[in-house]
């Protein structure tokens, strides 16, 4: 057992007791192990120390955090490699620790109480913990430790242990024997199962009764390397910009070792197998052995020529001893990124194109370069710009997608008559920059010749649209202009040809030869083809070229109107009372010129006939309206025409003389036209009016008198409808057959009976028996009393009472088609037939309870019971 005093500024003990199972027969301490003086020892931690004779010391001042400390102490031989390791747990222990007497290795022993039972007590042994290495082979059970009592001399004494690993699960790791109380275990431990337990010790009487306290036992599972490091991954993926300088860092790696971290058992060291491929170095990489952090150990990575790299790991624990350490491998696999390295490069240093002058959106050429990036990137991506050789902007370079290529498109017009060639510099770049310390190539940069071929253009007007003013109404064949076009083809020699394209009125005429544009008829500014006082026309120009070419080019007249027009008077009809009050008629002038050749107007009455200055007055409102007013007292009712000279202010002015029908009606005391007055206004005298009432009325009277005959049909209608309505009617559902003959035995009847009476007689006269009727029987009908319109309710019954006696008593009324007359079958039959029911067996039927039915069963019973044979 080892104690430490926790005040100790220096510590030191000897080991004794220890590697048991590894290097030394104990007790021996480590210098006298196998007499080998050549022996090193090194600790795994930084506060304590091994000398060379085995002594562990404090190497500084130390202050414990826990009652104990494990410590793995290793040792070695230079000269046959032998490796040994123990755990070594020191204790911490007050000072009077060291005054009393440690019991002997291997033997806990218990301090009892005195025997008078105070609570006083002497100070329990600090019990070392229980070191049990794992993977033991036994045999088992395997002794650990043995409990004893200072009281079982005096008394029998029984031993027990409880806790995890005795009597809690699992169970039974851990036994005693309750006699000797050695302890056991009972089966090879597992550290990463278990890595300790905590037992207490008992010690009770026969009885059962407690002698000592319970003493807690720690077992401790050594730890033994049965464990490889494994890796989170088998594949780890991770990148490195190419060109990186050595020591930049690419991925970590990690693997986990179940073992005890604590010891060289569970201490993971890393290290690099291979590298595939070993370009430009085998030894690309490094990786720390610790950490497992991969970095780049030389220069010279070049996506271009080497894209990954695949890197075997290998993780070992034992801190990395290939010789006792347990290894692992997984997969670096390490991709070369890409870095604009490689600026773009034109294949050839001159490009050429041809293109039509007067088109756009032609691709005259396709610039092709070469980048040795990864395609498709922003490094391999290529921009083209145009230097120099375009300064008005005729063509762009647009790059292709898919391959790269710079397309020369033409986006403005080239003018073969300005332009016949262009020289074009280029110049070509990515769309990310170039790495550091990467210049630009002169092969990005190249020259474009386009060539320029001529077409034949159109002629075209110089000004389009031409405007001329001139005034209307000027005489046909004057010249108002000459619209003429001029080709742009300047080295063709080709002749311009004019036409009419569009002339809405037909006004105009233009030469062919020279584009003299004269007037075909007198042009007017109050016609419907003028729009704002302009008249608008389009003419054409063509040349002769191949293929011929032609432009459009519009002119405009501007037409000053002049006085041709008088005015009208407005409105045309009017109406006014046929005494002066203050209903007055108001007139104005409509112009179809405008100003100054319009209004103000002057209005005034003409002399002849002298009747309507008589009769009539004009007074003056403004220059645009006047008052038409009655002058004398009373003007009898009907319809006058009053004539009205009109004159507008034009140079010179020009007059109208309108007529205005004016109606004179009686008024009302309000002064508006009674009904009568404005018929009697229309030229209507009484008699006609009085017709006109006269027919209204007979129209309206002839139309109540048809109403009334509706509603009296309809009424007759009702009252006369039948009890059975005919589509009830049973007649519409009998069928007639074609008659068929019988065989030999069955031609002895008489067909007449199934035959169709031609008239009723032979019917109503025959005597009672079978027939057969398909149609109904034409004869006198029986009255069936009339339905009331509005019946009582007590009447129906009565009805209904009159309806049935005549519907008995009426041998025409339906079902009268219900006896069915079957063929004769012949006299061979055992079941018998209608006709030998009627000729032989029916007389002695008895069908006399057929009378209690009705009138028209009794006829049967008369057919069937009266005994005579049909």
């Amino acid at each position: 057992k080892l104690y430490i005093h926790s005040h100790s500024l220096e510590m030191f003990l000897r080991i004794q007791y220890v590697f048991l199972h590894h290097m030394c027969v104990p007790p021996l301490k480590f210098n006298n192990c196998a007499g080998n003086k050549g022996v090193r020892y090194e600790t795994n931690s930084l506060d304590f120390k091994v000398r060379a004779d085995g002594t562990v010391y404090a190497a500084h001042h130390v202050q414990m955090p826990s009652k104990q400390l494990i410590l793995m102490v290793t040792a070695w031989d230079p000269q046959t490699l032998g490796r040994w390791e123990a755990i070594v747990r020191l204790l911490v222990a007050e000072k009077s620790v060291y005054a009393k007497k440690p019991p002997k290795p291997n033997n806990i022993q218990f301090n009892h109480q005195s025997a008078n039972g105070l609570r006083r007590q002497k100070r329990d042994w600090v019990i070392p913990p229980i070191n049990v290495p794992e993977n033991s082979r036994g045999p088992f059970p395997q002794q650990l430790v043995r409990i004893r009592s200072d009281k079982d001399k005096e008394i029998h004494i029984r031993y027990s242990i409880t806790g995890v690993g005795a009597d809690q699960p699992p169970m039974e790791v851990f036994s005693i024997d309750p006699v000797s109380g050695r302890m056991y275990v009972t089966r090879p431990m597992d550290r990463e199962e278990r890595a300790s337990y905590h037992l207490r010790a008992h010690a009770v009487d026969m009885n059962g009764n407690k002698v000592e306290n319970p003493i807690d036992l720690y077992i401790y599972v050594i730890d033994m390397n049965d464990n490889r490091p494994e890796f989170i991954n088998q594949v780890y993926n991770g990148s490195v910009d190419e060109g990186s300088k050595p020591g930049t860092y690419v991925m970590t790696v990690t693997a986990n070792d179940a073992d005890d971290s604590t010891t060289a058992n569970g201490m993971v060291r890393y290290r690099i197998v291979t590298q595939t491929p070993q370009s430009p170095s085998q030894n690309m990489f490094t990786i720390n052995s610790e950490t497992g952090d991969i970095v780049t150990v030389a220069a010279g990575l070049d996506r271009e020529k080497v894209q990954q790299y695949i890197v075997i790991v290998q993780a070992t624990d034992m801190e990395g001893n290939l010789n006792y350490g347990l290894s692992n491998t997984a997969t670096a696999i390490i991709t070369v990124t890409d870095v604009n390295d490689n600026p773009p490069e034109f294949t050839t240093s001159t490009y050429s194109g041809e293109v039509p002058e007067n088109r756009v959106e032609v691709v005259v050429a396709n610039l092709t370069v070469m980048d040795r990036d990864q395609p498709h990137s922003p490094n391999w991506n290529a921009i083209y710009r145009i230097i120099s050789g375009d300064p008005s902007g005729h063509f762009t370079i647009r790059t292709d997608p898919v391959t790269n290529e710079g397309m020369v498109t033409v986006v403005k017009a080239v003018d073969y008559e300005m332009n016949r060639a262009f020289m074009l510099t280029v110049m070509v770049s990515n769309q990310a920059p170039l790495a550091s310390g990467i210049q630009m190539s002169f092969q990005s940069t190249a020259g474009v010749t386009i060539s320029v071929t001529d077409v034949n253009e159109a002629p075209y007007f110089p000004t389009n649209h031409k405007l001329i003013r001139l005034e209307e109404g000027v005489p046909t064949g004057t010249v108002l202009t000459t619209f003429s076009a001029v080709d742009p083809d300047r080295f063709m020699q080709q002749a311009v040809r004019y036409s009419k394209l569009s002339d809405p009125a037909n006004w105009l005429n233009i030469n062919a030869t020279n584009g003299q544009i004269t007037t075909a008829a007198v042009l007017d500014r109050e016609s419907d083809y003028i729009k704002n006082n302009v008249y608008e026309a389009t003419f054409l120009a063509a040349d002769n070229g191949i293929p011929p070419a032609s432009g459009t080019g519009t002119l405009q007249i501007y037409l000053i109107d002049i006085n041709d027009n008088a005015p009208e008077l407005l409105p045309k009809e009017a109406q006014i009372c046929e005494k002066p009050n203050l209903n007055v008629i108001n007139i104005t002038a409509a112009d179809a010129d405008i100003d100054p050749n319009v209004g103000p107007f002057v209005f005034e009455l003409p002399s002849v006939p002298s009747a309507v200055r008589k009769n009539w007055t004009i007074t003056r409102l403004n220059g645009d309206y006047a008052q038409l007013s009655l002058r004398v007292m009373y003007l009898e009712a009907g319809v006058y025409d009053v004539p009205i000279i009109v004159t507008d202010s034009g140079n010179p002015p020009l007059y109208n003389t309108s007529v205005i029908k004016v109606k004179v009606c009686p008024c009302d005391e309000n002064g508006d036209c009674t009904t009568i007055g404005a018929v009697a206004a229309a030229g209507l005298g009484t008699g006609a009016i009085i017709a006109i009432l006269i027919c209204i009325i007979i129209l309206l009277t002839m139309v109540l008198l048809f109403v009334v005959w509706m509603k009296r049909r309809e009424k007759e209608r009702h009252t006369k409808q039948l009890l059975i309505d005919p589509e009830d009617d049973v007649r519409d559902n009998i069928l007639k057959y074609d008659e068929e003959g019988g065989g030999e035995e069955d031609q002895d009847y008489d067909l007449s009976q199934l035959q169709q009476p031609e008239t009723m007689d032979h019917v109503l006269n025959k005597t009672p028996g079978v027939r057969r009727v398909d149609e109904r029987p034409i004869g006198a009908e029986p009255q069936y009393p009339i339905r009331p319109v509005i019946p009582h309710p007590g009447d129906i019954g009565d009805f209904i009472n009159e309806g049935l006696r005549a519907a008995d008593n009426d041998p025409t009324a339906p079902p009268y088609d219900s006896l069915l007359v079957f063929d004769y079958e012949g006299s061979g039959s055992t079941a018998g037939s209608v006709s030998s029911l009627n000729s032989s067996s029916s007389g002695d039927q008895d069908y006399d309870y057929l009378n209690d039915w009705g009138p028209r069963f009794k006829k049967l019973a008369d057919m069937y019971g009266g005994g005579e044979e049909d």
